[in-house]
């Protein structure tokens, strides 16, 4: 098998990164420009219309011995995380909604050693280690409000994201990325449905506003975000890729302070150089460890 040269892996690398960036502004828009308490309702409105469009244009479907691992990656990768994320936006501020997902990549690297007895990279547990400890200098301060149903949902969508970031990378499906993208958020966002049905209460009249939020999630949130992050599973390490998310939460800091006028703190600025470099260092040892 060929190795992909450097190069090419950093172009890939720079591709992916934009998606949690995209997924950073979720906290912003959910918070600022949806109407409230509606969490599934927004997560079946971002992900069922970009995954129908792209499943009826993507040119493939399931063979029969297919749907079983391809029904329960749309749970982990969609319906269940899209279903906590909104859970935690609606609930916890910006950054603090993501904090958790800081351990993404321990729980690959875990799943990796358990599953196929593959040692994790030092440099790459060091930094992933060293991006929790940026995490927490950046978000967490004495005006941090802590909600518990929150914190448990968004440690519970970090953990089905990494479960279903390593088995997309593991069972690879011999399919194009635009069509298991849209039967993914398509197969998600039937599993969402019931839930935006009996849970939450019926959307009002919706304004131009809140009609362009739901617009945003469904445009950039979903259909590119996700088309470029089963392409980045595709090419890049599962370990490789889950660093990448905690661009996430640094996201939503930035545009916090940015556009709310949240402070951010020296021991905030120090956090989110840390989370920077532990990125960083990950995806060069990943691309070192392939590059052999």
């Amino acid at each position: 098998m060929s190795v992909q040269p450097s190069s090419s892996q950093w172009r890939d690398v720079l591709i992916t990164a934009l998606v949690p960036v995209i997924w950073g502004s979720t906290y912003i828009v959910t918070t600022q420009l949806l109407p409230p308490d509606r969490p599934f309702t927004a997560a079946l409105l971002r992900v069922l219309p970009a995954g129908l469009l792209l499943a009826c244009f993507g040119g493939w479907r399931p063979a029969k011995g297919q749907w079983g691992r391809l029904l329960l990656l749309s749970a982990l990768n969609i319906g269940a995380f899209q279903a906590l994320l909104f859970v935690a936006a609606y609930r916890l501020p910006g950054g603090l909604a993501a904090v958790v997902g800081a351990c993404q990549p321990l729980l690959v690297m875990a799943l990796a050693w358990q599953v196929e007895k593959r040692k994790p990279a030092k440099l790459a547990l060091w930094a992933s280690l060293s991006g929790v400890a940026g995490m927490a200098a950046l978000l967490l301060s004495p005006g941090s409000r802590w909600d518990g149903l929150g914190m448990l949902a968004a440690f519970g969508g970090a953990v089905v994201m990494a479960c279903g970031t390593y088995l997309t990378r593991r069972w690879r499906f011999q399919a194009p990325v635009t069509a298991l993208t849209g039967w993914q958020l398509t197969l998600g966002g039937l599993m969402l449905l019931p839930l935006a049905a009996v849970i939450d209460p019926p959307l009002p009249a919706l304004s131009a506003a809140q009609i362009g939020g739901y617009a945003y999630l469904t445009v950039f949130g979903a259909l590119l975000a996700y088309l470029l992050w089963f392409r980045g599973i595709a090419r890049l390490s599962a370990v490789a890729v889950t660093s990448l998310g905690l661009l996430s939460p640094l996201t939503a800091v930035v545009l916090g302070w940015v556009l709310l006028g949240q402070a951010l703190s020296a021991q905030s600025m120090l956090g989110l150089a840390i989370v920077l470099a532990s990125v960083l260092a990950v995806q060069w040892s990943m691309i070192s460890i392939n590059s052999k």
